[in-house]
């Protein structure tokens, strides 16, 4: 799907982040970045229904756009260096958690996870960790996940959050303000034979922790 031209084209556009170069590299990003991750959409929509078919792998809804929003950021460039995808859970789009991928000048990154909930969700995450923290725990901890991502990632309090005993069994996982797990491979790796092999098998350790932290959101 990709290829090399996909991360030179993206090093190339690091370089020159200007509308003017993009719009006269237009057919180069359309023919070795949108198309190929297009491909991918479109084979992983298949794939997902073998495993997560909750979630969406479709260019309208999971694709990011191309251009930068630099109205609240410091950073004017108006162009992502990065393509990247990203798959939410069917009824919820924009809440929840979603699976991720990103191909970018640097980096491949596989993962997924609940980035930035609001304090609702969180707090129906949370009380959901509670009271099923042994499952979560089987889920992070299994040999699988741990191979495919390592640990459970995302930022966390210093102290247990205001309604939960301190010594509550889930403690660890409680005191989460993200719930993110993923890793990170060379560029090179996006046009490697292999890649759409080890992209699944990620997917496949991660979608667990997604369905496990959408649970309490699409029953309320």
């Amino acid at each position: 799907m990709f290829s090399p031209k996909t991360i030179s084209f993206l090093r190339n556009l690091k370089r020159n982040n200007d509308r003017e170069w993009f719009r006269g590299h237009k057919v180069e990003y359309e023919q070795h970045v949108r198309t190929p991750i297009v491909a991918l959409l479109a084979r992983l929509d298949e794939d997902f229904q073998t495993f997560a078919p909750e979630l969406i792998a479709h260019p309208s809804v999971s694709l990011f756009r191309i251009y930068r929003d630099t109205r609240f950021s410091a950073n004017k460039s108006p162009l992502k260096t990065q393509i990247g995808a990203y798959f939410p859970h069917r009824v919820m789009r924009k809440r929840g958690a979603g699976l991720y991928i990103e191909v970018g000048p640097d980096r491949v990154y596989i993962g997924g996870g609940l980035y930035v909930p609001n304090t609702a969700d969180l707090q129906a995450i949370r009380e959901h960790v509670a009271s099923h923290h042994t499952r979560l725990r089987r889920i992070v901890n299994s040999a699988g996940f741990r191979r495919a991502v390592g640990e459970l990632q995302g930022n966390q309090l210093q102290r247990v959050p205001r309604g939960f005993p301190k010594d509550h069994p889930a403690a660890d996982y409680l005191r989460f303000r993200q719930f993110l797990a993923g890793t990170e491979r060379p560029a090179a790796f996006a046009y490697n034979p292999g890649f759409y092999r080890e992209l699944l098998a990620v997917f496949r350790q991660v979608a667990p922790l997604i369905q496990f932290l959408n649970q309490p959101l699409t029953s309320t």
